[in-house]
């Protein structure tokens, strides 16, 4: 498998093949929900995220979209006898404000029919000494105390901070390290929650914990029905039959060097002073029907979700690796899009169709990338006609010039490749290089996807768009703020266009400030969302686009195919009325599994990096501050991008004032201040492999002694020391 389901739309930064779709260009809400108001309602929907230190749940609005983090709820205890509340449930609370923007919330009714689940590291209660054994057994079993068998399961969230108790007969036969999902059970509303062992998911460490604790965690669906597998395991080829004969067109795959199923090809030729393109996609339609399993199956996951070990698919590896697969020197069917352009790059027709292909060459874009810079061809496969690379080259650079003049948003972050040995082990995180190939199958998929959009507005059927909204007010006021203190204007709101940004951006480039303003352009951006009514595409600039290019990882795209074939009479397999009707409920759901999957990747990432930076305890890392709260600074490490905390308790002894407009932190006697992607030295004083987190002290105004401490100066003790009210925000 090789691609992503991608959560960002702006082009850059690009994420090859294994981590990223190469027509993605930031990411989905689109302003399109309401906005809750800054005083909560009585009652609200609320999803519990963690626990405090007590285990009482904590809380957010289910469906929050203001501005800034929503304010935290704390659940009371569920009544007795019933389960206590886990992560992942939502219920309907009734909220009484506590002070300082914080609620106490009850619950009123649970919307969830299933109970929440708890997932973490099992460790079992220690057997008690000789002597206390006899005394239990000969006591009454209601005084046998809580570690006569059973244990304690520690959350992989670190978002919960109180362990589940699991009481003697309830482990399900767990060992020492195992990583569990467990369910709550009825207890008396004191002390830790009881939680009853439901399933064993594999010892923490082995090589395929990590992603698996992120795929759990977030919901992630693995398992295909029998009927599904069925249905794949009983895919065939296609003959020509009606299909428009492509076998003697020299398409070529560009991927990934670890990718496995390539579901696009391109071709380019000149004509005139402009191109001729050529587009074709893996016919996902003809093997997934309306209503199959298959088709459910697919609706579900919503995307592939891709991880540094694995790849969890949207439909089974026999499609997606298989007959869906572009392989070379191989029939396969597929939909395609011919495009002429001019030698500026814009698009004069188009023509979409039903094809037979197949692929001339399988290439990667170190290949594609070699052959253009070194002008050597001799190492490309020999199937690949002459002057083909330099013609896709040629067209790529009018479509360049296109984008340019256009105006788009052109984020430069740095994004992280994790390197696995064969035991799952990190070898090393390295930045993830972005290549001039890259960009060119990117430009290709996105004036492909707007062909699309344009073809469906022209036969007036349902589409799928990808919708981006503007910046809000309220970001655009921050965003304004900030660029100004950096001698940058903006124009007014109603006047801005992404080209006003990527000048900005523009500007900066190559100074010291150039990721300081990338990442607050960046938090300033809606995400972007799939929906069945058009709003535009603000970051690529566009009137109209659809995802076109991915079926097989991409159900949006699949819908998008079937209304293709029903609009242009390509088969009997088009989108259905009852599909087209239900547009906006799937648009909802599949961009809420992009979001899942997004932020299952992210933490995976991060999982990886906490269990390769365990290894180095006590080292000192250049970083890079990437968040200011009133009460700590997060970094990251500029050589592997390790996210990690650094507590205002850690920080020396001042009286810190925080500043949310500006993104600092300054202490009022030493004079000291920390701004966002201001570059710091930091020392790792705790790894957590459990939960992913690391915690950092700052080395900035540290004395020589700190400095120099060695890594084993109890890191922990200094991290969990008491903060002096003067450290509180005045």
């Amino acid at each position: 498998m090789g691609k992503s389901a991608g959560n960002t739309d702006m082009p850059p930064p690009f994420r090859p093949r294994r981590h990223r779709a190469k027509d993605e260009g930031p990411p989905p809400d689109g302003g399109r929900r309401p906005k809750i108001p800054s005083r909560l309602p009585e009652t609200l929907v609320v999803q519990i995220t963690g626990t405090d230190t007590e285990g009482d749940a904590i809380a957010r609005p289910a469906d929050w979209a203001g501005n800034g983090p929503p304010p935290p709820i704390v659940m009371a205890p569920e009544p007795r006898g019933r389960p206590a509340l886990a992560p992942g449930e939502r219920v309907l609370a009734r909220l009484k404000p506590i002070g300082r923007g914080r609620y106490e919330g009850r619950t009123i009714r649970r919307i969830d029919a299933a109970p929440g689940k708890v997932l973490g590291v099992f460790r079992p209660a220690p057997a008690p000494p000789l002597a206390a054994a006899r005394t239990m057994r000969a006591a009454p079993r209601r005084l046998l105390p809580a570690h006569a068998g059973g244990g304690r399961i520690q959350p992989t969230d670190r978002r919960s901070r109180a362990e589940w108790l699991v009481p003697p007969g309830q482990d399900g036969g767990a060992q020492e390290g195992e990583i569990v999902l467990a369910e709550p059970l009825p207890h008396d509303g004191l002390g830790l929650k009881p939680a009853r062992v439901i399933e064993r998911l594999g010892r923490l460490g082995d090589a395929r914990s990590v992603s698996l604790i992120a795929i759990v965690t977030n919901g992630i669906p693995q398992d295909f029905s029998a009927e599904a597998l069925a249905q794949a395991r009983a895919a065939r080829g296609l003959a020509l039959g009606t299909r428009e004969d492509l076998r003697d067109i020299p398409l070529i795959t560009i991927d990934g060097e670890d990718a496995r199923d390539f579901d696009d090809a391109v071709y380019a030729e000149p004509i005139g002073t402009g191109f001729r393109l050529i587009v074709a996609i893996a016919d996902v339609a003809h093997y997934v029907a309306p209503g199959s399993a298959l088709d459910r199956a697919a609706r579900e996951r919503g995307n592939s979700c891709y991880f540094p070990d694995r790849v969890v698919p949207m439909l089974p590896e026999e499609l997606s690796n298989g007959w869906c697969s572009l392989r070379p020197a191989e029939e396969r069917g597929c939909l395609f899009v011919e495009m002429f352009v001019g030698p500026d790059g814009k698009k004069t027709r188009h023509r979409f169709g039903r094809g037979l292909m197949r692929s001339a060459a399988r290439l990667t874009y170190e290949q594609v990338q070699r052959a253009e810079d070194e002008l050597d061809h001799h190492f490309l496969p020999w199937t690949l006609p002459p002057g083909l690379l330099a013609t896709l080259y040629g067209a790529f650079r009018a479509l360049l010039a296109a984008r340019v003049a256009r105006g788009t948003l052109d984020l430069d972050l740095p994004e992280r490749k994790v390197v696995l040995d064969a035991h799952g082990h990190v070898l090393q995180v390295a930045p993830r290089p972005r290549l001039d190939s890259h960009r060119l199958i990117e430009e290709f998929m996105v004036l492909a996807n707007v062909a699309a959009a344009e073809e469906l507005e022209r036969h007036r059927q349902p589409c799928m768009y990808r919708v981006h909204a503007p910046p809000s007010e309220e970001k655009l006021e921050a965003l304004r703020a900030f660029l100004h203190g950096l001698g940058i204007s903006l124009p007014p709101g109603n006047q801005l266009h992404p080209r006003d940004l990527d000048r900005v951006l523009r500007s900066v480039a190559g100074t010291d400030e150039a990721l300081l303003v990338n990442e607050v352009t960046l938090r300033s951006q809606s995400q972007a969302a799939y929906a069945p009514e058009n709003i535009g595409h603000f970051g690529l600039g566009l009137s109209r686009y659809a995802h076109f290019t991915s079926p097989i990882r991409r159900y949006a795209d699949l819908l998008v195919h079937r209304a293709l074939i029903r609009g242009l009479r390509l088969g009997g397999d088009g989108i259905t009325d009852t599909e087209a009707g239900r547009m906006a409920e799937t648009g909802e759901h599949i961009t809420a599994t992009e979001r899942r999957a997004a932020m299952a990747e992210r933490d995976a990432v991060d999982r990886y990096l906490a269990a390769y930076m365990a290894e180095k305890m006590g080292a000192v890392f250049a970083a890079r501050i990437s968040g200011v709260t009133r009460s700590a600074l997060f970094v990251t490490v500029v050589d592997n991008g390790a996210n990690g905390i650094v507590p205002i308790g850690t920080l020396p002894d001042d009286f810190w004032f925080h500043d949310e407009r500006e993104q600092t932190l300054t202490g009022r006697r030493t004079g000291l201040t920390f701004r966002l992607a201001q570059p710091v030295e930091v020392r790792l004083a705790e790894a957590n492999r459990v939960t992913g987190g690391l915690l950092f002290h700052i080395l900035q105004g540290a004395p020589d002694t700190v400095r120099a401490r060695p890594a084993a100066a109890s890191p922990a003790k200094a991290a969990k020391r008491p903060r002096a009210p003067a450290r509180r925000k005045r």
